[in-house]
């Protein structure tokens, strides 16, 4: 098991981080990273796209959450993570062309509905979907979603009657309600009403053995929200270590001062550890293995350690931690969020145990 980046992963990171760099527009860098040809790195190569998969997306998350003092954030979970990697798998050759284009140009946003209320990542969802005369019709509330009212498209997990599926549902269609919810980071969510939504069966993606669509979605959906928050803790700690290794008091920098040291260390040691976690998680569903123990590890650190170290990195920058104008806020508020996102460290934690129990 080699989790060294290649050549071309290493390329990916390093063109990310130059584009965000240089793109000091947060409005416009999501069509930098698509001129960039960044957005097309998963698509088949039928649709111009580089034919890769999971990892090298990974790479691409990774770095905006690296630079999400300066560049939104979410768009990025939605797009790739919920939509671009679950599509391309699942949905069919007329699907992944209809859609998968506008996202790769920067064009249009892909989202996904994988909460429910006091249910995140459900399995059994409660949400239901029922034959009418050819059509589907698709009732329940979804919460949590990301970019909701302006995606192309909501891949919505719904019951079946004969198990679960995941359609591809218009915010715009009749029946669909979103409602703007408060996020730590200021990002773009939504709870989704579903009324009776008309569906077809060119909207529901490809399950081919019973339970399998959905686990796709909640893996890359989890696989995608631990690479933005490794990026984004890793981002912490640089901006972090800089300003203690600046900062003087009692004409010594902060760093000098062991109780900082200690402090900065610990930060270093969870970034680190959540870091191998994620990387462990995105390598094994690259490989085409179940990301299994792994994936819940990583996804239990982001939601229980990671806001303890940016706490940490609050208290090492003392007032200037929660200035608006100072980018250290946005980090937390983005971790905040994908902690959240994950279901919450008892979430997780539940679910690694019935893992670890078999």
């Amino acid at each position: 098991m080699d989790f060294g980046l290649d050549e071309t992963q290493r390329e990916i990171a390093e063109l990310t981080a130059a584009v965000l760099a240089k793109e000091t527009d947060p409005g416009q860098s999501w069509r930098a990273l698509a001129d960039a040809g960044l957005l097309a790195l998963a698509l088949p190569a039928e649709l111009g796209g580089d034919g890769l998969g999971v990892a090298e997306v990974a790479m691409v998350l990774t770095e905006v959450g690296r630079a999400a003092g300066s560049v939104p954030a979410l768009p990025a979970l939605a797009a790739l993570g919920l939509g671009v990697l679950p599509l391309n798998r699942l949905g069919s050759p007329e699907q992944r062309a209809a859609l998968l284009p506008g996202v790769a140009a920067g064009e249009t946003l892909l989202t996904a509905a994988v909460h429910e209320p006091s249910n995140p990542f459900t399995t059994r969802p409660g949400t239901t979907a029922v034959t009418d005369g050819g059509v589907w019709r698709l009732s329940g509330t979804k919460i949590a979603v990301p970019h909701a009212d302006t995606a192309a498209r909501i891949l919505v997990p719904a019951s079946l009657p004969t198990g679960t599926g995941i359609f591809l549902v218009d915010p715009a269609a009749d029946g669909v309600a979103c409602t703007a919810t408060h996020t730590s980071g200021g990002g773009t969510e939504h709870s989704v009403r579903l009324d009776g939504v008309v569906a077809t069966e060119a909207e529901l993606l490809t399950d081919s053995r019973p339970g399998e669509a959905i686990a796709v979605l909640h893996r890359y959906a989890l696989a995608a929200a631990v690479a933005l928050g490794d990026g984004a803790l890793a981002g912490a700690l640089e901006l972090t270590t800089r300003h203690v290794a600046s900062r003087e008091q009692f004409g010594r920098p902060l760093a000098a001062f062991q109780a900082v040291a200690q402090q900065i260390a610990d930060v270093y040691i969870t970034s680190r550890t959540l870091h191998l976690a994620a990387l462990s998680a995105v390598w094994r569903l690259s490989a085409g293995l179940d990301p299994g123990q792994d994936l819940e590890v990583a996804a239990y650190w982001l939601a229980e350690e990671a806001p303890k170290a940016l706490a940490s990195c609050h208290h090492l920058h003392g007032g200037l931690g929660v200035d608006v104008t100072y980018p250290l806020h946005r980090y937390y508020g983005l971790v905040k969020d994908l902690g959240r996102f994950t279901g919450g460290a008892a979430d997780r934690l539940a679910a690694l145990g019935e893992r670890v129990a078999g």
